[in-house]
């Protein structure tokens, strides 16, 4: 059949592997430091990964192709979840899906890393003992568990997901919110994103594919009091609505001073 569907121009494309993630079909892979699609009934035509490439290597031709199949895609990105790639060097954000729990380490030692720009790689890891809770400065552990953490970084498939609490923090809430980690993100995998200046429909596309592919337990969307902040919640909505899931949604509003309103 004759239908729309992505191009991506091989001497344009730079490798930066920033389209990957962009695609919630899985339909784009980095093969030989080039971007490539990897099977065109994988590819619903629609772009999202256009606006992602800052080379302009992407665009939409009509031209002969598979019709795209969205049993392909299922099985395609299930596949994808049970066998994560391997890490890579390129150093681009999601070329490399790492799930791991690093070993326990005092206050103030710092992880080595195996290749490539510390934030390129997906990670997964266990929050630091209990033992190092004391209150002060410095020494307080972290609840993060995963990386990276930027909406448009983390890909549907990412392990973390499976089967998580689910948190969806609007950019400011760490800042305003001075026990974020204790309170808000511990035991949770976390997501955070600004509804007013990034692209909503994309994290409605890419929430909506994480919550039909994985057995998330539960979502809460910890929001500022600011109202354009309370575009979050309406994408979870229309995500869980659209995902054909029923999946628990809290919401939890954050003063601008910090407190929990």
């Amino acid at each position: 059949m004759i239908r729309e569907i992505v191009h991506i121009d091989e001497d344009k494309c730079d490798g930066c592997g920033l389209c990957v993630p962009a695609c919630a079909e899985g339909a784009i892979q980095l093969i030989n430091g080039k971007a490539k699609l990897i099977a065109d009934n994988l590819c619903d035509g629609i772009g999202a990964c256009l606006g992602h490439c800052p080379q302009g290597a992407i665009l939409i031709e009509k031209r002969v192709a598979d019709e795209f199949d969205e049993e392909a895609v299922a099985e395609h990105l299930q596949a994808a979840a049970l066998v994560a790639p391997p890490a890579s060097a390129c150093g681009c954000p999601s070329a490399a899906v790492q799930s791991f729990a690093p070993p326990r380490h005092a206050p103030g030692h710092g992880h080595g890393h195996g290749g490539g720009c510390p934030s390129a790689a997906l990670r997964h890891f266990a929050p630091l003992s209990a033992a190092a809770g004391a209150d002060v400065a410095g020494e307080r552990p972290s609840e993060l568990r995963q990386w990276p953490v930027q909406m448009h970084l983390v890909p549907p498939t990412a392990p973390f997901l499976q089967g998580a609490d689910l948190l969806l923090a609007a950019d400011c809430v760490p800042f305003a919110h001075a026990d974020f980690h204790r309170d808000l993100l511990k035991g949770r995998a976390l997501l955070i994103g600004c509804p007013k200046l990034d692209d909503g429909q994309a994290y409605l596309e890419k929430l909506t594919a994480m919550l039909r592919l994985n057995d998330i337990k539960s979502l809460t969307v910890a929001h500022m009091e600011v109202p354009c902040c309370s575009g979050l919640i309406q994408i979870a909505k229309r995500a869980i609505a659209d995902s054909g899931k029923e999946v628990p949604l809290t919401t939890i509003r954050i003063g601008i001073q910090g407190d929990v309103k």
